[in-house]
């Protein structure tokens, strides 16, 4: 019988006794997928336990990991720091050196490691002013830079695996595990700590809520793996016995799908509206009956609602559509991805009607690094699927909503506490519940909605009070708009900064004989573009009441990125980054002289 689970790393141990895959981890190096199965990914992990031991490692240590591209390194090391009690500190790749510091810093971490000369850079710009870094180690070959085969070549001599077993087993469920240092839209970040118990209990309870052929299925890893959705998902998936693939970058990410053929995936809005608006363009290249069948589809798939609740000849039109177009979607997306898992952000509810049309079933989820983080998820089995909401709570998950709207989250998965803050902690706690910051409700049928972020929400002058997730989700239906925040707190209308889709406007312009301008301050200066960008944003308006309208707004010419941060690693927008970037376009909206 496999062995009971109660720490992160007896993951591991119980896929070796139950599954023992030959492809438990794959990554691609130089060209070439390299696959690293259960026994080896154990062997590795004790193998890097020993060597740190060597390092004089001891439980409590803090060690950082930073890798750019998920890999199989990374989860030798996660179990190989853990199962001797010390603490993983992962680390996003997309953050300034500043950053690293602080981080370095705040947890005092003793060693880092990370994948690629760009990160080494900075890590060794940063290790200047962190005096607790005693080295730093490379998955990559880096000139100057110490490898983690080092680390393994210590650890070759098995003669103190006792140790690591008698460490082992002094780690206890409710022990540390890891700090996760928020990187999130506003502020700066937070050391989120999470027990063992913390993290096991939410793989295990969100475990029933995804529809996995267990020891078969195959899933295609791309979102940082140091974001705690991610991270709990592998988990997940060492339990299930999922093999793994991990995505070179999100740019390859099209390619990987169609060499490792994933039945499943985890996904953040950004990704499916990028997806989306990819087909949707190059279907509009067609032409004749075969432009019109793409848009039949198109439109159908947009109608769609789960179990049958349109009705016979609904589900009849939709098994053409199918066959005939549908098909060729997922064929685009490897050709067995049936589910896709959504977290992170609001998902547009048009994108999982058209996807689940598409048999490509999208399970929007809720939660957040201090929840472990699922706290609610969507599944189509047993009527546990219901658009627009982010699902029904996870077993032994309890969820309350306080009297001004807050989305209370109670049960084991709930963070040990900020590091080093306890004020900070006590802040967002009442007694067993913490306070997410969203605000939501929960329907009859039990089913939680997201109705925006409690700090985001504000009053205009007037007092009308305006949901800026609101208008956002419905202004990014646009083809033309890539990303948009509203503003206009204490100011006496809402209106919004906006990043047009740059590529879908340079095609518009060439179908619309406009001047196809390579320079993006040119082509946002166009007023036919601006005229243009006003007839979406007029379109969008109808939805909402008066007050609550989109009265003005400012196009950016620069793509907001992760890489100049303003996005967050799962590509939502720096609010606070944003409107200090752009202020001057804040102040020319409200005439506000600078």
């Amino acid at each position: 019988m496999p062995r009971e689970i109660t720490r992160l790393f007896d993951f591991a141990y119980y896929q070796l006794e139950k599954y023992n895959l030959e492809k438990a981890f794959t990554t691609k190096y130089h060209g070439k997928w390299v696959s690293t199965s259960t026994q080896e990914y154990i062997d590795k992990a004790n193998a890097i336990s020993r060597g740190l031991l060597r390092l004089g490692v001891k439980p409590g240590d803090k060690i950082a990991v930073i890798t750019s591209a998920n890999r199989t390194e990374w989860n030798i090391l996660d179990i190989g720091i853990m199962q001797l009690g010390a603490i993983s500190i992962p680390i996003y790749p997309t953050i300034s050196k500043e950053e690293y510091g602080y981080i370095f810093n705040h947890s005092e971490a003793i060693y880092c490691f990370l994948s690629d000369a760009v990160l080494y850079e900075k890590a060794i710009s940063a290790k200047k002013n962190a005096p607790s870094i005693k080295e730093i180690y490379s998955f990559e070959e880096i000139e100057g830079c110490q490898n983690w085969e080092e680390v393994l070549a210590l650890g070759k001599d098995e003669s103190n695996q006792p140790e690591v077993e008698a460490l082992k087993d002094t780690v206890k469920p409710f022990d540390l595990a890891t700090i996760i240092y928020t990187s999130g839209t506003t502020g700066q970040p937070k050391g989120v700590m999470l027990s063992h118990n913390n993290i096991v209990t939410n793989v295990l309870d969100s475990f029933p809520r995804l529809p996995l052929i267990l020891g078969t299925t195959r899933t295609l890893s791309f979102l940082p793996i140091c974001h705690i959705f991610e991270r709990m998902l592998h988990y997940l998936y060492q339990y299930s016995g999922t093999s793994i693939y991990f995505a070179e970058s999100i740019e390859k990410l099209g390619e990987n799908i169609k060499e490792t053929n994933p039945n499943l995936m985890s996904v953040v809005p950004r990704l499916l509206e990028k997806i989306y608006d990819g087909i949707i363009a190059k279907g509009s290249e067609l032409k004749g009956i075969k432009r019109v069948l793409f848009f039949w589809a198109v439109d159908l798939g947009l109608k769609y609602e789960p179990y049958g609740k349109n009705g016979l000849f609904y589900e009849m039109q939709l098994a053409i559509a199918n066959k005939i177009i549908f098909v060729k979607w997922r064929e685009a997306l490897g050709g067995n991805l049936s589910t896709m898992v959504s977290g992170s952000a609001a998902l547009q509810p048009r994108l999982a009607r058209v996807f689940s049309a598409a048999k490509m079933q999208v399970m929007e989820g809720y939660g957040l690094t201090e929840t472990s983080p699922v706290v609610s998820v969507n599944m189509y089995k047993g009527n546990f699927f219901k658009i627009g909401t982010v699902g029904k709570p996870i077993g032994n998950v309890e969820v309350k909503i306080a009297e001004d709207g807050e989305i209370l989250v109670k049960g084991p998965n709930i963070m040990l506490g900020y590091y080093k803050d306890p004020e900070k902690t006590e802040s967002v706690m009442t007694g067993e519940y913490f306070h997410t910051g969203d605000k939501g409700e929960v329907d009859a049928d039990g089913f939680l909605k997201i109705t925006g972020r409690k700090k985001e929400i504000f009053k205009t002058s007037g007092g009308k009070y305006i949901v800026p997730a609101l208008l956002e989700n419905q202004m990014k239906q646009s083809r033309f708009i890539e990303q948009i925040i509203v503003i206009g707190e204490g100011q006496k209308m809402p209106a919004a900064i906006i990043q047009p889709n740059f590529d879908f406007l340079r095609k518009w312009a060439k179908i619309h004989h406009e001047p196809i301008l390579q320079h993006n301050q040119y082509l946002i200066e166009n007023p036919t573009v601006i005229e243009r960008i006003q007839q979406e944003i007029d379109e969008g308006n109808k939805n909402f009441g008066k007050w609550e309208m989109i009265k003005r707004f400012e196009l950016t010419p620069e793509v907001w990125g992760i890489d100049n941060g303003l996005l967050t690693p799962t590509m939502k927008p720096k609010r606070d980054e944003i409107i200090s970037k752009y202020k001057h376009l804040y102040n020319k909206i409200y005439e506000i002289k600078e």
